[in-house]
């Protein structure tokens, strides 16, 4: 059955040289707005013992739109100061409900900076999106269509610390599931091959960032040589974030087409519930964990398999699936598999295993029994 989702498409535009000045000055008052109301929220629950509401931090926002020494804020669209002040409210929210920590201050050398405006903040029409206080519309490159008939509801505009701007167009459209399919496959996620399959297939791991790690070591020992606060260090503070880029966006498409790929092919996909960020408190693969990012892969199979009507199985992490033999009818279970094991031979049915098939294979049978 069709479903209604939610979903974002992003674009990179080039701005004017009055744009640009107007959105630096934007996320200037977004970033403001969001430290002042975090330090009053923290100082008013400190001495007063008081919870804060939306509410009251839209009224501070009114009022400190009327002090002269802030009236540079009335020279922006009100619409994403406001946005932010409901964005700490979420904030606020998830880390009452423990599921998020208390939030931050936000800093002015942040990576990426960005401000999000309302239906009632900017006109889309024929493909043209034109901003608040803004004259002409921005130029961007539209190297795939939005979906016929959608309006977005949301516009997000950012700069990465490369200095690239994107817009991020939120729309609701209508997604159909795939035909369905009696393929599944299990999932072992690893360093030597990004992920294996039960198939016997190996996904080669790209390891975008030890590619480019050289230049980015060079780049970084340069920028540690610069003055702190001069010119120099912001052009090599750019270098560097250019390099990061470049290795996110290989790394991010090189996720998404996998990603949709095992979606299309499976209709359930079996996967271990791995806590990676325990993972990185390991100081010699920490790198290595970083840069196959299986958090990013198990996102993108989350979302893409609710949108096609796919099963995603999550398996138990203390499942023993390398150490336990696949073989149908063998329930022989190794007590020790140090990683440098690779390869295997079953003592009870004497099947030889190629260590990263076998977990797949566990994987897969753990996850269809649980199904």
């Amino acid at each position: 059955m069709s479903q209604v989702i939610k979903r974002a498409y992003r674009y990179r535009f080039y701005p004017t040289t009055e744009q640009a000045g107007l959105l630096s000055r934007t996320f200037g008052c977004v970033r403001l707005v969001w430290n002042k109301a975090l330090a009053e929220r923290t100082r008013r629950y400190k001495d007063e013992g008081e919870r804060t509401s939306y509410v009251d931090t839209a009224k501070w926002l009114t009022a400190w739109k009327q002090d002269e020494e802030l009236s540079f804020l009335r020279e922006v669209s009100n619409v994403p100061l406001q946005q932010c002040l409901r964005t700490q409210q979420v904030a606020f929210n998830n880390f009452f409900a423990k599921r998020a920590r208390y939030p931050r201050f936000k800093s002015k050398r942040t990576a990426r900076k960005s401000a999000t405006f309302q239906n009632n903040a900017f006109t889309f029409r024929d493909g043209a999106l034109k901003l608040a206080k803004t004259t002409d519309p921005l130029n961007i490159v539209w190297h795939r269509p939005l979906p016929q008939g959608v309006e977005p509801s949301t516009v997000t505009v950012s700069q990465d610390g490369a200095g690239r701007w994107f817009v991020s167009l939120l729309v609701e459209e209508t997604v159909k599931p795939l035909p369905s399919t009696r393929a599944a496959v299990g999932i072992d996620a690893g360093l030597n091959h990004l992920v294996t399959l039960s198939t016997g297939e190996k996904v080669t791991n790209p390891r975008h960032e030890r590619a480019d790690r050289r230049r980015l070591a060079k780049a970084q020992k340069a920028l540690s040589r610069t003055a702190k606060g001069s010119a120099n260090r912001c052009k090599t503070r750019r270098r560097v974030a250019k390099i990061h880029a470049r290795i996110a966006d290989r790394r991010r498409d090189h996720l998404h087409k996998l990603s949709t790929r095992l979606v299309r092919e499976n209709q359930a996909l079996a996967i271990e519930d791995l806590t990676v960020r325990n993972m990185l408190k390991n100081r010699s693969m920490a790198r290595a964990i970083s840069d196959a990012s299986w958090s990013q892969l198990r996102s993108m199979l989350e979302y893409k398999a609710g949108w096609y009507g796919r099963d995603l199985l999550l398996v138990d992490r203390w499942f023993p699936s390398s150490k336990l033999c696949s073989t149908p009818g063998c329930s022989h279970m190794n007590q020790k598999m140090p990683l440098n094991v690779r390869s295997w031979t079953c003592p009870q049915c004497g099947t030889l295993h190629d260590r990263d098939v076998n977990a797949a294979n566990n994987v897969l049978a753990a996850g269809l029994a649980e199904r």
